[in-house]
């Protein structure tokens, strides 16, 4: 269920509230990226400070506010912490394409709840925001990434070999899609 609180779509799912991220979350997004392994493949070293998060939660608004992008905060319905983020960069409007991302309080690790999240969000995606294909780019070791999406019907098309920089080194990524007309056929299914 999608809800529009004026800029920002609010997401129900049955366990979960996907919400705007505030200044007020700051110290839920430090409390999990600071653990190393929650961003391990997430392409920053584990944050130090509040600051850090407070940048994060900056980037979370410059990319809504150049359109490029939008970032939900996951949230427990009966708690409302944020326990991890997940959404869409590197928009491409003129080519209805997309990036997704997403991580995850490692507390709440192996429950199912970043596929509960990511496929709320690819319905709205899908749905709202006119998308035909969204892709998601993966490290070869980073295996509970790729099966989730794998589950929600993401197709390897192949490797990109040193395909990004980060943490002063090169990394292969996997190049993952979902188009529209599958995410449409496996909910008719």
């Amino acid at each position: 269920m999608a809800t529009d609180t004026g800029t920002f779509p609010l997401l129900e799912t049955k366990r979960l509230v996907l919400r705007k991220v505030t200044k007020e979350d700051a110290n839920s997004l430090l409390n999990y990226l600071s653990d190393e392994e929650v961003v391990k493949y997430y392409g920053v070293e584990p944050f130090k400070s509040l600051g850090d998060a407070l940048d994060e939660i900056s980037w979370y608004q410059s990319i809504q506010d150049n359109k490029t992008g939008i970032r939900w905060g996951i949230t427990l319905k009966e708690q409302g912490t944020v326990i991890g983020s997940c959404g869409f960069h590197n928009i491409v409007s003129q080519h209805f394409r997309t990036e997704i991302g997403f991580e995850l309080s490692k507390e709440q690790w192996g429950k199912g709840i970043a596929a509960e999240a990511v496929e709320a969000i690819i319905g709205y995606g899908f749905e709202h925001m006119n998308f035909q294909r969204i892709e998601a780019l993966i490290e070869p070791p980073n295996l509970s990434s790729q099966k989730l999406v794998e589950k929600l019907g993401f197709i390897r098309e192949g490797l990109l070999r040193n395909y990004e920089f980060t943490c002063g080194k090169f990394d292969d990524l996997y190049m993952y899609s979902l188009l529209k007309q599958d995410f449409d056929e496996s909910k008719n299914s």
